[in-house]
């Protein structure tokens, strides 16, 4: 019996690592950064960035099926660097913040992407409408600690959508032909994430 209970005692301990995997981190918007991009006028691209958002990160680095994204984002925040342009995407025309104050994106499904990378898979809900997007990442990086011994991860990610997908159907054809906005959105998102406590 006692040898029993040492086997099974040593056999909990051994375990402790593997349950030690997964982890929770959140993300660190002053050192992260959600980035776009759309042509204008079929002639340059026109980028933007949102400047308040936040998020969680589940990582089970054993099953990687398990892990998760959440992340929520404040459409009033975007800022092309333009005042009047920014307002215009604001408005109903674009954006509706009013209506429509946030985005968020939580992810359906998490899987391996070559060596070191990572398919998300996850609903988008933007302008009072959910789809599907598939967010290619590089990454999660290495663990690093800060020089508060806060343990830190990054990783990259890149998707593109259809604005008009999202119902954000406005334009303006141009005299020379063709229209004001691409329909096309490239979107670049930069993370860096803090892990927490667990309980």
């Amino acid at each position: 019996m006692k040898k029993a209970l040492m086997s099974l005692t040593a056999a909990a301990f051994l375990m402790l690592p593997v349950m030690a995997q997964a982890s929770t981190w959140k993300i660190d918007p002053d050192h992260s950064s959600v980035g776009f991009k759309v042509r204008h006028m079929m002639v340059s691209n026109v980028k933007g960035t949102f400047h308040k958002f936040s998020g969680t990160v589940k990582v089970d680095e054993n099953d990687l099926a398990k892990s998760s994204v959440t992340a929520t984002i404040e459409t009033a925040s975007i800022d092309t660097g333009v005042g009047m342009r920014d307002k215009d995407l604001k408005s109903d025309h674009f954006l509706d913040v009013a209506k429509y104050p946030t985005m968020t994106f939580v992810s359906t499904g998490v899987a391996k992407s070559g060596a070191e990378g990572l398919k998300v898979t996850g609903n988008l809900t933007l302008h009072g409408v959910t789809r599907t997007v598939v967010l290619d990442v590089e990454g999660p990086s290495q663990e690093v600690k800060d020089p508060k011994g806060n343990v830190r991860r990054g990783a990259s990610a890149s998707t593109k959508i259809d604005r008009k997908d999202f119902g954000l159907t406005w334009n303006k054809v141009m005299e020379a032909g063709g229209v004001m906005v691409g329909d096309e959105v490239t979107i670049s998102i930069e993370v860096e994430m803090v892990q927490m406590a667990e309980p």
